[in-house]
């Protein structure tokens, strides 16, 4: 496998610029120094709740975190998780709560990572990606895999152990496979999976299976779900993609083949396209493009040369 070079990347996949915030992860087991720096005047937190944080437009026309210093945080038991601190010195934690607090002023709104990632600060978005992460594994990982006793918080959020039988839980992260597919005529591979709407298309991805390559699960997921053959795979780049515990490992890959053969099951149509007639099926709507927040999106634009249309987040 060889590593694609970017020479027009002009801007950051979403969710992976650097966030200028160290996860400092050498605090997590210090109780005391995580107790410091919880009662310090410039600590900031902010509640996550079923993925989703409260945002706010700013008078200057940024969105923003909502956050608020640590003494004037809504109570939680033990679900709070230190995120990391800044270049500042200022110490980031997330609360976990059933649901959002109230805003006073009524001016803020909650949003999940589809639409806050496109409109936050590189600061603000890796936060959240953070926090919606930690939540959902500490919601769905409540007990031992091993012996299935209740497990308890450790290491501020990062870490889940079993009283029982002393075993450690750590944030589950599944590998996934994104690419775009190209053939010898320099046209793309794109697929529509069976529940997405009408005109909705992108590149094709699946999750890696245990004692499986990521080459290997480039090369079966097209096949599998395409009926393409493919020979050279380039990494890219990766993205976090906590919906809800994925780790997107972008490829451009070369087909050998291109004659399509859908699965049915998880695909339902697919087809090559050539840039002219990818951009007329833009144009009249025949072709939704994929969501901007998506790796997907940037893998499309590296083929395609330029920007993709925009859509909403809906």
């Amino acid at each position: 496998m060889t590593t694609w070079t970017d020479h027009t990347a002009d801007r950051p996949i979403s969710l992976t610029a650097p966030s200028g915030v160290d996860r400092a992860a050498h605090h997590r087991l210090d109780e005391a120094w995580l107790a410091a720096a919880w009662s310090h005047p410039s600590t900031r937190c902010f509640v996550v709740s079923g993925g989703q944080v409260l945002i706010d437009e700013t008078p200057d026309g940024r969105t923003e975190l909502v956050m608020t210093p640590s003494f004037e945080a809504p109570l939680t038991e033990a679900h709070r998780y230190f995120l990391g601190i800044d270049e500042d010195g200022v110490a980031y934690f997330a609360l976990q709560k059933d649901a959002l607090p109230g805003r006073m002023d009524q001016s803020a709104r909650p949003a999940g990572l589809r639409e806050a990632g496109l409109l936050l600060s590189p600061r603000d978005a890796g936060l959240m990606v953070h926090a919606v992460g930690l939540e959902n594994w500490q919601r769905t990982h409540r007990f031992c895999s091993r012996c299935g006793e209740r497990t308890v918080i450790a290491a501020a959020g990062h870490i889940r152990r079993c009283p029982a039988c002393g075993a450690e839980h750590y944030p589950r992260t599944d590998p996934a496979v994104i690419m775009a597919v190209t053939d010898d005529s320099d046209r793309i591979l794109l697929g529509r999976q069976v529940h997405w709407p009408e005109g909705r298309f992108s590149t094709l991805a699946g999750f890696v299976e245990p004692g499986e390559s990521i080459e290997q699960s480039v090369r079966r997921e097209v096949f599998e779900e395409a009926g393409i053959t493919v020979g050279p795979v380039e990494y890219v780049a990766s993205q976090p993609w906590p919906f809800p515990s994925s780790l997107m490992l972008g490829f451009m890959a070369r087909a050998t083949s291109t004659d399509i053969t859908v699965d049915g099951d998880e695909i339902h149509e697919a087809r090559w396209f050539s840039r002219d007639e990818l951009g007329a099926a833009f144009e009249s709507g025949e072709v939704l493009p994929p969501y901007g927040i998506s790796i997907a999106a940037r893998l499309i634009e590296l083929w395609y040369g330029k920007p993709l249309p925009t859509r909403g987040f809906l």
